[in-house]
């Protein structure tokens, strides 16, 4: 196992760092042999990126898999040639003259400041690409490469410049991390929630009700509605009020609340109603300080939790969505919480008492925490950002959290703690936000009659636990490989008669399941028995209970699990109590 050791100024390990060196040079080895097969392609960037690196090229055609594979190939010649990496810098003339004849270069050098020094590295006898660096010093220093995969990239991730081929690879520091890298990858892709929302009937996306927006089925609404049911529920026992609000707002509302000024290219186009602009709602905040504002407040009455699954609509380019990661339309499990300076240290450690209840109950064992602090451009008085971060600081502190600072990385608004939650294969993803808001307190006049009488501004934390509803299925989806624990999963048994004659005994025994408040089908389709087992298999149905001539008789089921562990048959009245008990032993369920 490497030791990540102690990191650097930037938070990088020295494995880390020695993964960026080694991937940042297979990219120009890479670069190297595609120049060798396409000798008039123009090069654009070849960063290392997580995980791996890429090189976007204009080429005549399309790259092809057999192209990849000659590439990769002329790769491993180059690497086991024992040469070195040499940099060299050089004047602003000498690397237009140099590249004079790589377009995509020179728009880059000439975008460098004329304070920056200009440099290249070589490699070989005929290689050299503008770079700063750093690389390792020799290609044997890269002992394990694969190319992976091609996508079309726009330059510069501008939509309206020239369409450029990407390849994509990883490089590693051996070949057991490469080999260990590949599983994760194909672990993966067995994972892709996109794949197993098809298979397993979750949810579905249609380009006649279009790109982003997504249409849950049966099977998905149920995992959604139990989520939502756990979500309300652990809500109101933490004292929050679950409210709804309308899907659109007066444009009056987004000028107010800055959206039409700062983001008005992340919301959709205005519907004119009466005369008057509406648009669809891209966060939920404004609608919770419009209750806040709805009567007067007494500081006895704080603090108030208002909380939402709200719908709201972002423009996302279609470019980056991803099945239910990315979207245009999602609901948000948003809460602000309008509270006195004295109780703020208190609300944000209930906000983090309830984050580890939820991350708990879904099955989330590991996480990283991070406090973000003010950024360069940002509003508010310095005294009150002080007194925000600290109480962040404090809440983590009180509950010894470890955590990492993330330096000027807040929001304009206000300082926030992040929590990303890793999944079953060590991968993280962002979920839990709790943050102050500075700003539209100001802007809506948000008061509350103080002990004195006076009017005083209240504080608000604005947090989302989950995220959204749609992301964080798609995270749970992966997570469990669409094998949901009992209580999650949208059917939790399925019956199977092995023949016609034994119909209204499962029927019978659907209808004692199902009382008990189980989520139960009976297969009763004209199929050989082992193909209903495997079918039930494959659509990850914890349970299936065969009941023929013995079971029918004694009153049991031949019990099987999806995972192929056979109980034979067992009475009812066990598989019952065995259904309940697995459920009772549920994280979620001992909080419910």
């Amino acid at each position: 196992m490497l030791d990540h050791g102690t990191l650097d100024a930037d938070g990088v390990s020295p494995v880390d760092a020695l993964r960026q060196r080694l991937r940042h040079s297979a990219a120009h080895v890479m670069a190297d042999a595609v120049l060798t097969l396409f000798p008039e392609a123009k090069m654009g960037i070849g960063p290392p990126i997580q995980d791996g690196f890429y090189y976007d090229f204009e080429v005549a055609r399309p790259f092809t898999p057999e192209d990849l594979e000659q590439i990769e190939a002329l790769m491993r010649e180059t690497l086991a040639g024992n040469t070195d990496f040499q940099r060299e810098e050089l004047s602003r003339e000498a690397a237009l003259e140099l590249f004079a004849d790589q377009p995509y270069k020179l728009e880059l050098i000439e975008g460098i400041p004329d304070a920056d020094t200009l440099s290249i590295y070589r490699h070989g006898t005929h290689f050299l690409d503008l770079c700063q660096g750093p690389h390792v010093e020799n290609t044997e220093n890269i002992p394990a490469v694969k190319l992976l995969s091609i996508a079309g990239a726009y330059w510069r991730g501008d939509e309206h410049r020239p369409m450029l081929q990407r390849i994509y690879g990883t490089a590693w520091e051996s070949q057991e991390a490469l080999d260990d890298y590949l599983h994760r990858l194909e672990e993966a892709e067995r994972r892709d929630h996109r794949t197993l929302g098809r298979q397993l009937n979750l949810f579905s996306i249609h380009d006649e009700i279009g790109p982003g927006l997504i249409v849950w089925h049966a099977k998905g609404g149920v995992i959604r509605t139990l989520v939502e049911n756990f979500w309300r529920e652990a809500h109101y026992r933490h004292g929050y009020d679950v409210v709804y609000t309308p899907h659109i707002g007066r444009s009056q509302l987004w000028q107010t609340s800055g959206h039409l000024d700062f983001y008005k290219d992340g919301m959709y186009a205005a519907v004119e109603v009466d005369d008057q602009e509406y648009y669809l709602k891209p966060m939920n905040c404004p609608f919770h300080i419009m209750i806040y504002k709805s009567g007067l407040h007494s500081y006895r009455e704080l603090p108030m939790r208002i909380a939402e699954l709200g719908t709201v609509y972002r423009y996302e380019r279609s470019g980056v969505l991803h099945g239910l990661m990315r979207v245009r339309g999602f609901t948000q499990d948003d809460a602000h919480i309008f509270c006195l300076p004295e109780q703020v240290v208190d609300e944000v450690g209930g906000v983090l008492e309830l984050t580890f209840e939820f991350l708990n109950a879904f099955g989330f064992e590991e996480y990283s925490i991070s406090l973000s602090t003010r950024p360069e451009k940002s509003v508010g008085e310095s005294d009150m950002w002080d007194f925000a971060t600290e109480s962040l600081r404090k809440a983590l502190e009180d509950r010894n959290l470890s955590y990492d600072i993330d330096d000027g990385g807040g929001a304009f608004y206000g300082p926030k703690i992040d929590i990303k939650i890793k999944d079953a294969l060590g991968r993280e993803w962002q979920c839990t936000t709790v943050q102050f808001d500075f700003n539209l307190p100001e802007r809506f006049d948000l008061t509350f009659q103080d002990a004195e009488g006076g009017r005083t501004r209240p504080y608000m934390v604005h947090r989302a636990i989950l995220g959204s509803m749609e992301r964080f299925l798609g995270i749970l989806i992966e997570h469990y490989a669409g094998a949901f624990p009992l209580w999650l999963a949208p059917v939790q048994a399925v019956i199977i008669p092995i023949a016609d004659r034994h119909l209204e005994y499962t029927e019978s025994v659907k209808t004692q399941l199902v009382a008990r408040g189980f989520r139960v089908e009976v297969d009763s389709r004209g199929e050989r028995m082992n193909q209903k087992i495997r079918q039930a298999q494959l659509q990850k149905i914890p349970y299936m209970l065969v009941v023929g001539d013995t079971e029918q008789e004694g009153g049991s089921a031949a019990v099987r699990l999806r995972d192929g562990e056979n109980l034979g048959p067992l009475p009812l009245a066990e598989v019952i109590q065995r259904l309940e008990e697995e459920i009772a032993g549920s994280p979620a369920a001992q909080k419910i």
